[in-house]
């Protein structure tokens, strides 16, 4: 197990403590849509697989999901269940994850992306937004010899005069346009990186957690970080389950409820994004407010304790 793994999963297992009462468990299952298990149910419970597999990753985004296994650790052990997880063999991109959660017959059941309504209706969301909305928290890659063009944005009409690279199949591609921002896609993730390098598009807009790793992944490419913008979007990135398991989604729900009301969710999250605000300055920049046409209507955005305070307020 990497080192920093191994850290954030100790820093996890130090914040359990007792989980949440079943009744207690069952009033927020109620309000998040999940359904917890009954013991005062008639009959024999379903068999529940001890097993959860999870997607492997890829190795730039090693980083933010040692944080999102490491949850997922926490919150099946505050759950009160017992499970093993075990990554798949390969690695997976986000659409081939997806599609293998929604086929006949899937092989991983879990998975942590950013909702949008399509993947609420097909897949089982535990709504507690991992990254605490940072998803939504956009830096841009641009090219080396071109970090001062975004400096001259002032608004969304500037930036409305340059081409965004996204994946085709991103909720992200369709908030941008949604935004009036023009945007190249490809279907090819490590291409991107490429494709803005050759100047097939002008910048490339990554979540604040994910946009270092990826710089440091690419270094061929000689691109850079943007200093003057901070693009905002209400989003969540949440825990997905597979249909067919919805004891281990009011499970999840029931452990991540238990770890935000002790205030644990909050500390962990400071653990590793709160270094990502203070180096990248996000007091500092100009913010530009997009709105999320996707944003499915059952977000849980008047609960302040699961989001990241933007600067100068919400």
């Amino acid at each position: 197990m990497p080192a920093r793994r191994h850290l954030l999963q100790v820093a996890a297992a130090s914040a359990l403590g007792t989980a949440l009462p079943l009744r207690a468990a069952r009033d927020v299952a109620a309000r998040l849509g999940a359904t917890p298990p009954d013991p005062q149910a008639s009959g024999a419970p379903a068999a529940e697989p001890a097993t959860v597999v999870y997607p492997r990753h890829l190795p730039q985004q090693d980083r933010q999901v040692d944080y999102f296994i490491s949850l997922l650790h926490a919150a099946l052990q505050r759950s009160g269940a017992r499970y093993t997880l075990i990554p798949t063999q390969s690695e997976m991109v986000q659409s081939r994850a997806l599609l293998e959660m929604a086929s006949d017959d899937p092989g991983i059941d879990v998975f942590w992306t950013m909702t949008d309504p399509q993947r609420e209706q097909t897949l089982l969301p535990v709504r507690i937004p991992l990254d605490r909305g940072l998803i939504g928290w956009r830096l841009c890659l641009t090219r080396d010899d071109d970090r001062d063009r975004l400096r001259q944005v002032r608004d969304l009409r500037d930036l409305a005069r340059l081409t965004a690279g996204q994946m085709h199949d991103w909720p992200d591609t369709a908030v941008l346009r949604a935004n009036g921002l023009p945007v190249q896609v490809s279907t090819h993730y490590q291409g991107l990186f490429q494709m803005l390098s050759q100047g097939r598009f002008d910048y490339f807009p990554r979540s604040i957690f994910e946009i270092d790793a990826e710089l440091a992944s690419f270094p061929e490419q000689r691109l850079a970080i943007d200093s003057a913008l901070l693009l905002h979007y209400p989003a969540a990135l949440y825990m997905f389950v597979r249909p067919g398991r919805p004891r281990l989604a009011a499970n999840l729900t029931r452990g991540m409820e238990a770890l935000v009301a002790d205030g644990s969710f909050e500390r962990l999250s400071r653990q590793l994004f709160g270094e990502l605000v203070r180096r990248h300055r996000i007091d500092q920049r100009r913010v530009l407010r997009l709105r999320n046409p996707l944003l499915p209507p059952r977000t849980p955005l008047d609960r302040r304790a699961l989001w990241w305070p933007l600067p100068g307020g919400r």
